[in-house]
């Protein structure tokens, strides 16, 4: 299987992951208001499993290091199979979540404040489990981003109308996003073994791989009580009737399975970076993505247009409180 080799090109590949991590949600955006969000996550849940499976027969198959995708799962300990299938799940609700929140408030506020707060309960879980790097760094790095969050959420009820809390709904589903966000990669991560045993492979665990299909099948099956359930009482409008998602054009279907694609991408690169950064700070630097979001809500979706004068300082402290905060990230690796 291929294996990454160097700290640099862990970074690299971390940016990619922030990258679609960050981006994925433009799919939902593009997909249209009529198009419901609970039916484009179908699509986008579908995507993320056909993305995983490519990986798997690909990359995953080739090479002589660790064990090849069917060889490992031959050989996988249940324990780490549902390890990783619970990841999924758990990734699933918080996701889910997300996506509400995104429909509801806007990108520009649910991943800087559902993602920013995962970044810092996933940064903070990830490195108990496995520390590695500079503590001091990282940390100071995480208080950068919480800084962020705050300065992100204090913007958003400049909004006309949020400040009476029409907006709420957005905030707490973002939060509650965020503190399940933080804890799914940590269970993906137990089902593998130490960064640096990858190119080994003890017995019994599971090949970064092997992991990401495994974590798909978990998102995909709980999609089918999740998802259901939000469709007859959902967050926002009237329940949809599974009937619809069989109405939708090949367009429609198209940009949720596009959106999952990017994001698996982005998940399968954050997990073999680990094998060089580690967990914590490949999780750390992939969340940066709530500043990728947070770019794409208020410069192309311009999701702030609206807002009182003053808020753009504050958005402004924002992108700067990430931007110092990821780059403590990456520097504690190698202090």
């Amino acid at each position: 299987m291929f294996l990454v080799e160097s700290y640099p090109v862990a970074v690299l590949f971390c940016v990619i992951t922030m990258l679609c991590w960050g981006s994925w949600a433009n799919t939902q955006k593009a997909a249209g208001k009529s198009w419901r969000f609970e039916l484009f996550y179908w699509d986008y849940v579908f995507g993320v499993l056909l993305m995983a499976l490519i990986f798997a027969f690909t990359l995953g198959s080739l090479g002589t290091a660790g064990r090849g995708f069917l060889a490992d799962l031959k050989q996988a300990d249940p324990a780490n199979l549902g390890s990783a299938l619970l990841g999924g799940v758990i990734f699933n609700v918080a996701n889910i979540l997300l996506v509400a929140a995104i429909a509801i408030a806007g990108m520009a506020v649910a991943f800087p404040v559902g993602i920013g707060l995962a970044l810092v309960l996933g940064v903070v879980v990830n490195y108990w489990a496995d520390p590695a790097g500079n503590a001091l760094l990282l940390f100071l790095g995480v208080a950068f981003i919480v800084a962020a969050i705050v300065l992100d959420a204090l913007a958003y009820r400049r909004l006309p109308g949020q400040s009476q809390g029409g907006g709420a709904k957005g905030l707490i589903l973002a939060v509650a996003c965020g503190v399940l966000m933080g804890y799914f990669y940590r269970f993906v991560a137990a089902a593998m073994p130490k960064p640096e045993e990858f190119a080994v492979m003890p017995a019994g665990k599971l090949s970064p791989y092997t992991a990401m299909v495994t974590f798909a099948v978990g998102v995909v099956l709980s999609n089918f009580v999740i998802n259901i359930a939000i469709m007859y009482r959902p967050f926002i409008g009237e329940p949809v009737p599974i009937s619809e998602y069989f109405k939708g054009t090949a367009r429609d279907h198209l940009w949720g399975i596009l959106g999952g694609m990017i994001w698996s991408v982005g998940m399968m690169f954050s997990i073999i970076a680990a094998g060089q950064a580690s967990f914590a700070i490949s999780y750390g630097l992939g969340q940066g993505a709530t500043m990728v979001a947070a770019f794409w809500g208020v410069f192309i979706w311009r999701e702030f247009q609206q807002a009182p004068p003053g808020t753009n300082r504050l958005l402004g402290l924002m992108f700067a409180g990430y931007l110092i905060g990821l780059a403590l990230v990456i520097i504690a690796r190698v202090s």
